[in-house]
């Protein structure tokens, strides 16, 4: 069984990301996406799944139109794990041809825009 973040591990883990921001009442991390259409965000939705389904350790996210949201928590451990940290990742991953798996503008949990790496 994967374990919970606590204490210094979770505040230096943290710290690591770039973009994300903790779900108010629950231990997990969130970061939203906008994209310029559907099919974009789709195929982020896409590379992303894949990615996370190699990685065994999958995603909770909402999609309306350009926009994506992903929820990232471990439910085996009960919260925010080493995983979720090692996942986050994912969306600034280039594929095979050089190609970013992420929009070129990301919505912060305040709702301001900023690029996303």
């Amino acid at each position: 069984m994967t374990a919970k973040l606590t204490g210094k591990a979770r505040s230096d883990a943290l710290g690591t990301l770039k973009g994300w921001a903790e779900v108010a009442g629950r231990d997990a991390i969130h970061k939203k996406f906008q994209f310029a259409d559907f099919n974009q965000a789709w195929g982020f939705m896409t590379r992303v799944a894949l990615a996370a389904d190699k990685a065994d350790h999958h995603p909770e996210w909402s999609n309306v139109y350009n926009r994506v949201e992903i929820v990232l928590s471990t439910h085996d451990a009960g919260g925010l794990s080493a995983k979720d940290v090692e996942n986050s990742s994912i969306p600034s991953r280039r594929d095979r041809q050089g190609t970013l798996f992420a929009a070129p503008r990301c919505i912060d949990h305040d709702g301001g825009r900023h690029d996303p790496w």
